[in-house]
């Protein structure tokens, strides 16, 4: 019983979360997203409790794709080509790292992910872009 409401409260905490956020924001939890599933399948590989690995790399899969719609390349010029490309590239290295039960791959792609996450949390609050529109 406590296991199901604890579940149920991260869920309603996260789509209040994403629902009162601005798009910048929105960006932020999508990448922290793709972080935190990435880490719970090494967790899962590094416990050899593989039949439990392919969700969390699925879900990391899928965040990744939102990534890629999200971006704008008529702003965004050749940086959302750039993302764009490695956003493609990350998804396949996940799921070349299910099929392998490869957690170095996982570790390459978190590392990828951290190095974009702090460029774009980094970006000053008068360059962020009003609500409503599209990320980069």
């Amino acid at each position: 019983m406590i296991p199901s409401a604890i579940k149920q409260y991260s869920q309603v905490a996260a789509r209040t979360s994403v629902e009162e956020a601005d798009p910048h924001r929105v960006v932020q939890l999508l990448m922290e997203g793709v972080l935190d599933r990435v880490a719970q399948a090494k967790g899962y590989i590094e416990r050899g409790e593989l039949a439990q690995r392919s969700e969390p790399i699925a879900r990391a899969v899928a965040i990744l794709a939102e990534l890629r719609r999200s971006l704008d390349h008529e702003v965004g010029g050749e940086l959302a080509g750039n993302l764009e490309a490695l956003y493609d590239y990350m998804g396949r290295r996940l799921l070349e790292s299910n099929l392998k039960n490869d957690t170095g791959l996982l570790d390459e792609v978190m590392g990828l992910m951290r190095e974009i996450k702090s460029g774009w949390d980094a970006i000053p609050q008068e360059f962020r872009r009003p609500q409503g529109l599209r990320g980069v």
